[in-house]
C-alpha cells in the first residue's frame, strides 16, 4: 500500500471519529461531465446557507477546469492553487452572500502543478476550520480519477449526479462501483438531473440501484429528481445561481427538497428568511 493510500485511510478513520465535532463533509461527483454537477453543488450550497441558515463552505475541487467562479460571478484570483502553495484556507476564501467559497482554477500552467495537488493535504486544511461550518461541500471533477475518489471517500456523504442519457447512467454506475469495490464506501446518494418528470428520474435511479444490488450487493440511497429547466441555462449566462435568479423555479424547489432531507428540517418560511437576510446584510455592512 502506498503512502497516499495509507494517509487517506487514516484520514477517513479520523473523519468518522464520533468524539470530534466538525462540519459534515459532502462530496458532489458524477461519472461524466455535462450532467449539471456544479450547478447542483452551487445551488445546494446556497440553499443550505440562505434558506436553512447553515454555515457552508463550498470548495471547487475541479482541478484545472474549475468554474464555480463563473456561476457565482466571483473573481478567480484567490483559488485552490494558492492553497497548494502553502496559503491557509482563511486567506483564499471568498464570499457570495451567506456562502463561503474556495475556488478552483482553470488551466494547468506546469506539470508540477499536477504533482503538487495533494487532496489529503487539502482535506486536512479544511479539517482545521471545520468547526466554523455546518457543511463543507466539495464539488469534485467529473469522471473517475484519483482525486475524485479521494474527495469522495474522505467525505461523510457523496451525491452522485446523473441524467437520463445512457452514457451518464453507465458512468454513474461505474463511479459507484469503484467507490464501493475499492474502498467499501457506501455513503452514497443518487440525484437524477435534467428529467422530463419525476417518473423518468426515479425510473433511472431505480435502474442504477438494481444494477448495484445485483452485481455487488449494494443499494445506494435516492436523494431526489431535478427537472430539466431552461432557467438553469439563463442563470449561467447571468452568472448567478438559479436559486437567486428563479427562486420559484421547479429546479430550485427540487433542490430545496433535497436540502431539507439532508438537514432533517422543513423549508423555512420565506418571510423568516427575508428578515435573516436583512440582519446579515447590515452585519456585513457594519
Amino acid at each position: 500500500m502506498n503512502i497516499q493510500a495509507e494517509k487517506l485511510i487514516e484520514l477517513v478513520k479520523e473523519r468518522h471519529n464520533p468524539k470530534k465535532r466538525r462540519a459534515k463533509f459532502i462530496c458532489v461527483a458524477s461519472g461524466k461531465g455535462g450532467v449539471g454537477k456544479t450547478n447542483f453543488s452551487v445551488n445546494f450550497s446556497y440553499i443550505l446557507s440562505s434558506i436553512f441558515g447553515k454555515r457552508v463552505l463550498l470548495l471547487d475541487g475541479d482541478v484545472g477546469l474549475g468554474n464555480v467562479h463563473v456561476l457565482l460571478g466571483l473573481s478567480p484570483d484567490k483559488n485552490l492553487k494558492m492553497l497548494m502553495k502553502g496559503a491557509e484556507v482563511e486567506d483564499v476564501i471568498q464570499h457570495f452572500e451567506y456562502l463561503d467559497v474556495l475556488l478552483g482554477f482553470s488551466g494547468i500552467d506546469t506539470f508540477q502543478e499536477l504533482e503538487d495537488l495533494d487532496v489529503v493535504t487539502v482535506i486536512n486544511k479544511l479539517e482545521k476550520i471545520s468547526d466554523d461550518y455546518d457543511f463543507i461541500v466539495l464539488d469534485a471533477s467529473a469522471g473517475i480519477n484519483e482525486n475524485v475518489l479521494k474527495f469522495a471517500v474522505s467525505s461523510d456523504t457523496t451525491y452522485v449526479i446523473t441524467t437520463p442519457e445512457p452514457t451518464a447512467i453507465t458512468d454513474a454506475y461505474a463511479l459507484i462501483k469503484s467507490l464501493y469495490k475499492l474502498y467499501k464506501y457506501d455513503s452514497i446518494k443518487l440525484v437524477a438531473n435534467m428529467c422530463k418528470n419525476k417518473n423518468e428520474g426515479f425510473s433511472i435511479l431505480e435502474r442504477i440501484r438494481r444494477s448495484c444490488e445485483n452485481f455487488f450487493s449494494f443499494r445506494p440511497k435516492i436523494a431526489g429528481v431535478l427537472p430539466d429547466s431552461n432557467n438553469v441555462k439563463i442563470s449561467v449566462r447571468y452568472r448567478e445561481p438559479v436559486a437567486t435568479a428563479f427562486p420559484a423555479d421547479p429546479y430550485t424547489l427540487a433542490i430545496k427538497e433535497i436540502a431539507s432531507l439532508e438537514t432533517g428540517e422543513i423549508v423555512k418560511d420565506e418571510s423568516e428568511s427575508f428578515w435573516r437576510k436583512l440582519k446579515n446584510f447590515f452585519k456585513v455592512k457594519g
